[in-house]
């Protein structure tokens, strides 16, 4: 039998996208593009640890490696690039990547002054170009099903609203006393801060009152170190919400969601791997995530597939992504969740609720 002579319409050019940051984080995003997203490929990955940049494009399979980022900004076959470089550079990065014509995807915080994000966010908007954040709780399915009925009014009007992170450990944190001050606010409880937002959409946060200390590792409180924290925020609907977070459950990485409204309740995530439980003579047990490229592994790679599909539509000319709940984490949803971050911060020194608004700086 002879051969059917087919016209196949040509096949659609992937988003080449460049990562900057090979480290425990941009690692992950980089198998994530290389593997697990469709119709993108990692282009370029650069670190100043150049070995590390190596080390892991050849574990993918990537050509281009540099250990600075100037040379992915100059690359004209680069589309978009991820950013996952310790927070300090966020903001700076991101300006470049958008003065370069590249599509921007950067990991929380995406600055750590709302001074240095407003300059990051005004070139991106006079480039034109497309601008995401990492908050990817947003793309998990629990919290995802949460948000529509949330938006469907299965709660009602929002009256209280909770979301917690207690990242997992063992009692003590391996160099503690390495971690960046703020810590705690900045890159753990600023997802909470989102996700907050988020489930109380077309409310803006009002004020913020927040506590923390050192309960994990106390002998570290006299030099600023903070495991452990509970914020308040009045949102402008009266809705009044908590958000927790500790560096330091025994049982696993816990991240949760809840809306209490006039009508109802919702809730998103469990401390659990799978819904599956043993029930044996020592009582009921069942499996928890021990790292948050488990819990939210999908996610991240969901995310990531958002990011690559709006770029290829921008580029391409073709239809935006589309979905039935607002989903894509922006501009301004970073600003806002820094922002809250920051009156935290002040809150924190003063010992007073303070006013998101107040532009709070590190």
């Amino acid at each position: 039998m002879a051969y059917i002579s087919q016209h196949p319409s040509a096949a659609p050019v992937p988003v080449r996208i460049g990562l900057i940051g090979s480290g425990w984080m941009g690692a992950f995003h980089a198998e994530s593009v290389a593997r697990r997203v469709p119709g993108a490929v990692l282009a370029a990955i650069a670190d100043p640890n150049i070995e590390s940049a190596r080390n892991l494009a050849l574990e993918l399979g990537t050509a281009k490696v540099t250990a600075s980022a100037d040379d992915i900004f100059a690359d004209p076959e680069i589309d978009a690039v991820i950013i996952a470089s310790p927070a300090r550079f966020h903001s700076p990065l991101i300006a470049q990547a958008a003065a370069a014509g590249k599509h921007v995807f950067c990991e929380k915080p995406a600055g750590q002054s709302l001074t240095e994000l407003d300059a990051a966010l005004a070139a991106v908007d006079e480039a034109g170009v497309l601008f995401q954040i990492g908050f990817n709780r947003r793309y998990a399915d629990d919290f995802r099903a949460a948000k529509k009925d949330l938006a469907a009014g299965v709660a009602g009007s929002p009256q209280l609203l909770r979301s917690l992170t207690r990242d997992p450990g063992t009692g003590s944190i391996a160099n503690a006393a390495r971690v960046p001050a703020w810590t705690i606010f900045l890159e753990t409880l600023i997802h909470d801060f989102d996700t907050l937002n988020w489930f109380n959409e077309g409310a803006e946060p009002v004020e913020v009152y927040a506590v923390a200390d050192a309960l994990v590792e106390p002998s570290l409180r006299d030099q600023g170190f903070l495991d452990t924290a509970v914020v308040t925020i009045r949102y402008s609907n009266g809705a009044v919400a908590v958000a927790e977070a500790n560096f330091s459950a025994l049982y696993g990485y816990d991240v949760r969601g809840e809306v209490f409204g006039s009508k109802g309740m919702v809730q998103a995530g469990r401390a659990t791997e799978t819904a599956a439980r043993r029930y044996t003579a020592g009582g009921l047990s069942a499996n928890t995530p021990r790292l948050n490229v488990e819990l939210f592994r999908q996610a991240y790679t969901d995310e990531l597939a958002d990011f690559a599909a709006a770029v290829r539509a921008k580029r391409d000319g073709g239809p935006s992504p589309s979905s039935d709940v607002t989903l894509t984490p922006g501009a301004a949803d970073a600003r806002r969740a820094l922002a809250m971050a920051l009156a935290c911060i002040e809150s924190v020194k003063r010992g007073t609720p303070v006013a998101v608004t107040e532009k709070a700086a590190i």
